[in-house]
Order: structure tokens, then C-alpha cells, then sequence
């Protein structure tokens, strides 16, 4: 599976929040910047959220950080939907991940791996458990890019 180019920050910063009521589902993201770009939702400090993500202020943050852990994509969706419409969660999403616990996470979550869709999403469900990161590594390598595999090793829960 391939991701499309990632948006830049100018046209990101064109996308004002908006406070709608929430979508019944929310979409996956349109861009997938690469790993490093992205920040661990359940790690990342105040003043990175606030200086990486476009039109983001501080009423975002507590709403972010009042969720924290983050278990699954799936969580921060349907968390930050209360508060802002599906585009701009989509739009969060790209500066952020939930961290990938090999074992447990969701499709939705899977998805985060660069390069793994839907169908490869309930693949990596069927083979578990995956006795560590590596035996789930081997099992994503035929399913990505060297390039995808390589930025999808950030995403892993340690």
C-alpha cells in the first residue's frame, strides 16, 4: 500500500479548527508524514504540540493531554470528535500517532504503520500474537516499502 505525498505546513495552516459536532466516523488522514515528523500522542511535550501543530492553542492541548494514555487512533478520534469535526482530527493526525502495541491494537491503529491498509491491517490481527517486534516486523516486511518499514519502526510501543 502507498500514502499519499504529506501536506505541507502552509496548507495545513490554512485549515482554521472548527467546532461542529462530531462525525459518526472519521476518516483516515489524507497525509502520512514520515515517522520522525510525527509525535507520540502519549509522550510528546506541551511545547512541541503547540510549535509543531499548525492552529493548534491550548484548549487543544488540555483536551489532548486530558486523554493521555492513548491506547488506540480509534480513542483519539472519537476523544478529540467531541470537540472539533472529523477533517480536523484528520487534520491532528498528521503530526501525531498512537503508538503501535503489536498485540493489541486496533485496524485503525495498525493503519498508522506507513504503507499498511485495511486488508493488510486484519492480516497482522489474524497472525497474533507476535511473540515480539521483530517476528511482527517480518510479518509487515512483504505488506510495505523498505522506506515504510523503516519510518514504521517509530510507531512501535516499546
Amino acid at each position: 500500500a502507498t500514502t499519499a505525498p504529506a501536506a505541507t505546513a502552509a496548507s495545513a495552516a490554512t485549515t482554521p479548527p472548527t467546532a461542529t459536532a462530531p462525525a459518526a466516523t472519521v476518516p483516515a488522514p489524507t497525509a502520512a508524514p514520515a515517522a520522525a515528523t510525527k509525535m507520540n500522542l502519549n509522550t510528546a511535550s506541551d511545547a512541541d504540540l503547540l510549535k509543531n501543530i499548525p492552529g493548534f492553542g491550548n484548549n487543544m492541548l488540555r483536551e489532548f493531554k486530558e486523554y493521555r494514555p492513548y491506547t488506540s487512533i480509534t480513542q483519539f478520534r472519537r476523544e478529540l470528535g467531541k470537540y472539533v469535526d472529523a477533517k480536523q482530527v484528520a487534520e491532528y493526525e498528521k503530526y501525531v500517532f498512537v503508538p503501535i502495541d503489536i498485540n493489541k491494537a486496533d485496524a485503525a491503529t495498525l493503519q498508522q504503520f506507513p504503507g499498511v491498509d485495511a486488508t493488510e491491517a486484519a492480516a497482522l490481527i489474524a497472525a497474533r500474537p507476535f511473540a515480539n517486534a521483530d517476528a511482527f516486523l517480518t510479518k509487515v516486511t512483504p505488506m510495505v516499502s523498505a522506506a515504510e518499514l523503516a519510518a514504521g519502526r517509530a510507531y512501535l510501543a516499546p
